[in-house]
């Protein structure tokens, strides 16, 4: 039966540490493996990541451009047409029932209408947004474009 007080890390898989510093004769006296002088060399130094010697760093060199703005909207987009052959029976079209019907991936990321496509049913639509040719094409069939 294995004791606690038994237990004994596997033969070979620890070996003894490394005594630096401790005279010339030991093998890792005088510098303690650091090399001679030079920043590597003193205690607690290191150099950041990005460090490279002293020349400009790729980050600086590089030239910098575009803007990205935080205000926004991405939409995801389907087109009118796209549902003119989709089984909607009744039902309002939301970002759920298009996440139903595979033509979107994410209901809590805004949706927009599209006016690509031909519509001859009267649907109820109930997203983010729609296009202006959308908004037609959708009243002209009789149906409502309604924004959330």
């Amino acid at each position: 039966m294995v004791k606690l007080n038994s237990l004994r890390p596997g033969a070979g898989s620890r070996r003894p540490t490394k005594r630096l510093g401790r005279g010339t004769a030991s093998g890792q006296g005088k510098t303690a493996g650091h090399g001679s002088n030079g920043d590597k060399a003193r205690s607690g130094a290191y150099q950041k990541f990005y460090f490279e010697g002293g020349q400009t760093p790729l980050t600086r060199r590089v030239p910098k451009f575009g803007f990205h703005s935080p205000f926004k909207m991405e939409y995801q987009i389907v087109n009118v047409g796209s549902l003119e052959k989709a089984d909607v029976a009744g039902k309002d079209i939301t970002a759920e029932v298009l996440r139903e019907l595979g033509l979107i991936h994410e209901v809590d990321v805004p949706v927009k209408i599209l006016g690509s496509g031909e519509l001859s049913r009267a649907l109820t639509f109930k997203v983010n947004a729609y296009s202006k040719t959308a908004k037609e094409k959708i009243e002209k069939a009789k149906g409502k474009a309604e924004v959330i």
